[in-house]
């Protein structure tokens, strides 16, 4: 039985919007088909080979609606703009932020709920779904370290000097004492970020190193006596159950005595995974360092540019705003999470602690007046 044949009874006779909707549709499937071949051009290996079959499994959906179309397919369309330019980013950038926007797309399917889908489509966008989010957690683990310093630094840096900013102007002090305390907080801030962070991804970095198999324990390996050792309790000790560690620890000397043992070699890819994820201290440092003094110096700009108390204020706060706004839409996007509401989020919290130093320093004020 054909896809087309499980539809849940589409109309014989397909209204004008029926047939409007379908072309949109097919234009869509074949916009999509396109984002995967253009991001598996970019690619090669398993990823290109698993992107060429997306592409694939969308000819099938576009081979539906032709199927119901028939003979009214009409003019070609071009797919919605929002696919269109997942394709323009395919072909341009490739990576992990164009699979967190195709990840996005994938799960707003309306397959599920229109009666000319099939189960099988609507079940296919979701696995689709979860393949591409399979792919863009490679990319999200390559990325997670740094990315994470970046993103803390920047907001950290909006959100403190903001706040440190708008309190030294609610107690009535001088722009050149604003600008000064705000100059201040940035240097310091971002010095404390950087070395905070230097410090939390080695520190981490090496309980992980202290946690992973010693290679030169494997030199002793040739050594041990096969009828009674303590090798099976290493295994034991890495999770292992009794029965299970003990013919491993039986292969290993047996592979040892034959000549042909290579090493534990998934022990040193998960330490390499988990390395990899964590990031190197000296760029989380230096990402950490940057975002915040790029995130610091935006509520500082417009008493650098001259501007008097509560319009240099006002501006400030609207800088910030957009700027929080941004990153949570980035961070929101390639966490495959709802970008405006991460955006909407970031806003409420710098604006929250904002307004509570303000009322603070109007009270500081008010008291040393």
């Amino acid at each position: 039985m054909t896809d087309t044949q499980t539809a849940q009874h589409p109309p014989a006779a397909p209204s004008p919007k029926e047939l409007r909707r379908w072309r949109k549709y097919l234009a869509d499937e074949r916009a999509e088909a396109a984002v995967y071949r253009d991001l598996a051009s970019r690619r090669t290996g398993e990823e290109r080979d698993i992107l060429l079959a997306l592409a694939a499994a969308e000819k099938r959906h576009e081979t539906h609606w032709l199927t119901l179309l028939g003979d009214q397919v009409g003019m070609p369309q071009r797919g919605e703009f929002r696919t269109r330019a997942l394709g323009f980013l395919a072909r341009r950038l490739g990576g992990v932020f164009v699979l967190a926007l195709v990840q996005r797309a994938e799960s707003r399917s309306p397959y599920a709920t229109d009666a000319a889908a099939t189960e099988r489509m609507a079940a296919d966008e979701q696995i689709h779904e979860e393949v591409v989010r399979g792919l863009a957690a490679r990319g999200r683990n390559r990325l997670s370290g740094t990315f994470r310093a970046a993103v803390f630094g920047a907001n950290d840096g909006l959100v403190s000097n903001l706040a440190l900013v708008i309190g030294m102007s609610a107690t009535g002090v001088s722009n050149e004492i604003v600008l000064a305390a705000g100059l201040a907080g940035l240097l310091a801030g971002a010095l404390s970020m950087g070395a905070g962070e230097y410090v939390s991804v080695r520190s981490q970095r090496e309980l992980l190193e202290a946690s992973s198999p010693n290679p030169a324990a494997q030199d002793a390996l040739t050594h041990l006596d096969v009828d009674a050792n303590e090798l099976a309790l290493v295994y034991r000790a890495r999770g292992m159950e009794p029965d299970e560690a003990e013919g491993h620890a039986a292969d290993v000397l047996k592979r040892v005595t034959a000549g042909t043992y290579q090493g534990e070699g998934n022990d040193e890819e998960t330490a390499s995974d988990d390395h990899e994820a964590i990031g190197t201290g000296f760029g989380a440092a230096l990402s950490s360092f940057c975002f915040f003094a790029s995130g610091a110096i935006i509520p500082v700009l417009p008493y650098l540019l001259g501007l008097q108390g509560f319009t240099a204020l006002i501006v400030a706060a609207v800088l910030v705003g957009i700027a929080l706004l941004s990153t949570g839409a980035v961070v929101g996007l390639l966490s495959g999470g709802p970008p405006l509401r991460r955006a909407l989020r970031q806003l409420a919290i710098g604006y929250g602690a904002a307004a509570a130093t303000y009322l603070l320093g109007l009270l500081f004020g008010a008291n040393v007046g």
